[in-house]
């Protein structure tokens, strides 16, 4: 039975891994792509970062978690996690650009799975919690 329920969470954490993957490898070289053409940084992560976060919802509470709860309280919890997600990412834009002049490239190439892993746990234990 433990070895079940540590696969689950296993499972659990690859699908999350693999969604993650593929729409952050989309978003981010779109990143990349939209930043040539003179948008600046924010303007483009914030708007491909909304966009990241629709997509995901549908693919992390169907296949992911496969949520069953209701779907107005989870689609709000998980627009306040990454809510909080998107500040912590752009405090690192306005901190390690800004302020210290790193490139845009590597500090949200480096955010990317930071702040992924912060979203994962919150999913797990608030937005997709299994009800008892």
């Amino acid at each position: 039975m433990k070895d079940m329920f540590l696969n689950e969470k296993c499972l659990q954490l690859y699908k999350f891994v693999f969604i993650g993957l593929i729409s952050n490898l989309i978003l981010y070289f779109s990143y990349l792509v939209v930043t040539q053409y003179e948008i600046g940084t924010k303007v483009a992560m914030s708007l491909l970062y909304a966009l990241g976060v629709l997509q995901t919802f549908v693919f992390n509470k169907k296949w992911t978690f496969s949520h069953h709860g209701q779907f107005n309280v989870a689609f709000l919890r998980y627009i306040v996690i990454y809510g909080a997600g998107y500040f912590v990412n752009l405090g690192a834009l306005v901190i390690f650009v800004d302020r210290f002049g790193y490139p845009h490239q590597w500090v949200q190439g480096v955010m990317i799975p930071l702040v992924g892993v912060l979203l994962f746990v919150m999913q797990k234990i608030w937005v997709f919690r299994v009800q008892e």
